[in-house]
């Protein structure tokens, strides 16, 4: 290669990331049920990758991080929802309550100071409902083991010593300083929300009544903490007793959730659905699972734009390549549909892929694995729908 070209193509490089640097300046706010970030509208397509903390923890695999965010970045992708959570086990963030790795921390501070790097703002979830990186399991088995009488996990949702050990975890996040950018978390608009628990299930109690008081709590507790970002709970979406028409739309059970009651707490900003057709509607064809998603994600949007008055994000979909169907037929379906939504003056904010994987992370795989530039079409379809809904946003102007 010629210097005049490596010249040029340096210059491109710099001038990306001058953009994206510039991106990433303010805080994503919300303003007549949609986002908007410095006086703008902001709509976007983004990405899930959970394991970018884990990963980064050990600095000879950063470089997956800055692939993943490098190229979803180039692809136009703009949000990413991670862990800011590892209870309990390998490379744990929190060993025991209170007690953290600074190694796994730095892990964080770096993924925050990529995705500030690349334009990429991000979700940080505090805790899990699932075992997967300890989970609500975790914070259970630590009270028994410090004298609590716990009869089951969903506990969780009302111990006094389960909800401070997560107050005690939310507080040590937000206001951790990066020991790379020099900037407190609370402080960084790199980051766009925090998000209270991933996917949040009480079997305890369908009403959604206990975890209604639960998100009320946290949900208070961060935002007397730090009021400058963006706060959602975490849903799925499944419909609780607030509405009982409405929970004719959830997939045959419900999960002790309320979409509406639990969204309606002032303190969070924007609703969040999932949708797994293959695994909520598995016994149904691959039309009669594409109609099922489009009234999941219509039903919410109009909840959303009616009821709520706040934005929606579907922070969760995917299709398994495991399983029957096209992936790329899946992913355009659910991007048509997001699209026209937000057409509808933006309440519809956005959609997170789960989820995008770097080269050589084969054994994350969960059938759900995206790696951009291993099969162009998906990488296309992805690309896409990032500059139309850019567009969108720049047309509402």
């Amino acid at each position: 290669m010629s210097y005049t070209k490596r010249s040029c193509i340096s210059g491109l490089f710099l001038l990306f990331l001058a953009l994206a640097c510039e991106a990433n300046s303010g805080f994503i706010g919300v303003k007549d049920s949609r986002f908007e970030l410095n006086g703008s509208p902001f709509l976007f397509n983004g990405f899930n990758s959970y394991w970018l903390m884990h990963v980064a923890a050990d600095p000879t695999e950063r470089y997956k991080v800055s692939e993943v965010l490098k190229d979803a970045s180039v692809a136009g992708l703009s949000v990413c929802r991670t862990w800011a959570f590892s209870d309990g086990g390998d490379r744990a963030l929190q060993i025991s309550p209170g007690v953290y790795d600074e190694r796994v921390f730095q892990g964080l501070d770096f993924v925050i100071a990529e995705a500030k790097k690349y334009g990429v703002r991000l979700i940080l979830s505090f805790v899990n409902q699932w075992n997967d990186f300890g989970g609500k399991a975790q914070y259970v088995w630590w009270a028994r083991n410090a004298g609590a009488q716990i009869s089951n996990d969903d506990e969780f949702y009302t111990h006094p010593m389960l909800k401070k050990y997560l107050k005690n975890h939310i507080e040590k996040v937000v206001t951790r300083l990066n020991s790379i950018t020099k900037v407190a978390y609370k402080d960084d608009p790199t980051i766009m929300a925090w998000e209270l628990m991933n996917e949040p299930r009480d079997q305890a109690d369908y009403s959604g009544k206990t975890v209604y008081g639960w998100v009320q709590e946290m949900a208070s507790f961060v935002k007397s903490l730090d009021n400058k970002h963006l706060l959602e709970v975490g849903m799925e979406g499944f419909y609780g007793d607030s509405i009982p028409q409405r929970k004719s739309v959830n997939p045959g059970y419900q999960v002790g959730t309320d979409f509406i009651s639990n969204h309606l707490i002032n303190e969070i900003d924007f609703a969040t659905i999932h949708a797994y057709t293959d695994q909520w509607v598995s016994g149904q064809s691959d039309e009669a699972q594409l109609v099922w998603m489009e009234k999941w994600i219509t039903s919410h949007w109009e909840d959303a734009r009616n009821i709520l008055k706040k934005p929606l994000v579907l922070a969760e979909f995917g299709k398994s390549s495991r399983g029957q169907g096209s992936r790329d037929i899946f992913m355009s379906s659910v991007y048509r549909n997001v699209y026209n939504l937000a057409k509808e003056g933006g309440t519809m904010a956005g959609s997170l892929v789960w989820q995008l994987m770097a080269h050589g992370m084969e054994n994350y795989d969960d059938g759900y694995c995206i790696v951009l530039g291993h099969n162009p079409s998906t990488t296309q379809i992805i690309s896409d729908q990032a500059h139309v809904m850019t567009a969108l946003a720049h047309s509402f102007n």
